[in-house]
């Protein structure tokens, strides 16, 4: 299947969410949140102190390695901070409900029922399934001061965060579908299972 990078105008990537060309798996200016070390569970499900486990962990592979284990389009996006069109993404019109992990890890990053119908052609949520999971940093390209995000567990680019997101929070989460891997709830649900009787065993 034969995948193209789409160039979005300058244009239209002010107003909706335009993914800039940086260097490859940025440092985060801004660390992502930690949870606190305690015995209930996190936003995501999962008992805190699994989450601040995974939130430490990090995945690395060369360049040969993240070419194997992704398609070429999810390489370029995720490693190369590349951008895919808006509206002809696998997930922007996706209503199923269920979480969205990180492509280039078993991270889970986004719940379907944060995700919303920005009019983008993209991916959008009012936040992250948990603040330690995503990172920031700053992206000044294109004349434009924004904020990029990816995924603090293994440096997956996904996106960028914007200030005009609906209420309350008012944050817009625009995401590629190529970071992202779909996961139905009851699968999901499955998973949850599986990583806190891990944890209870250590």
């Amino acid at each position: 299947m034969n995948f193209r990078i789409w160039v979005v105008p300058l244009m239209v990537a002010t107003v909706a969410c335009a993914q800039s060309t940086m260097k490859p798996n940025p440092s985060p200016e801004s660390p992502a949140p930690r949870c606190s070390a305690d015995a209930t569970k996190s936003a995501c499900g999962l008992p805190s102190n699994v989450v601040i486990d995974m939130a430490a962990t990090t995945v690395r592979h060369s360049e040969e390695e993240w070419k194997k284990l992704l398609t070429p389009h999810q390489f370029e996006v995720t490693r190369h901070q590349g951008t895919e069109p808006p509206f002809h993404n696998e997930f922007w019109n996706n209503h199923a409900d269920g979480v969205y992990f990180s492509v280039c890890s078993d991270t889970p990053l986004f719940d379907s029922k944060d995700k919303f119908e920005s009019g983008t052609g993209w991916p959008s949520f009012t936040k992250a399934i948990e603040p330690g999971f995503v990172g920031q940093t700053t992206d000044s390209s294109h004349g434009m001061t924004r904020t990029e995000v990816h995924c603090a567990v293994d440096g997956a680019h996904l996106g960028h965060i914007f200030d005009d997101g609906p209420a309350p929070g008012g944050k817009r989460f625009c995401i590629n579908s190529a970071a992202l891997r779909f996961v139905p709830r009851k699968d999901y649900e499955q998973w949850l299972a599986r990583n806190g009787a891990s944890a209870e065993k250590k």
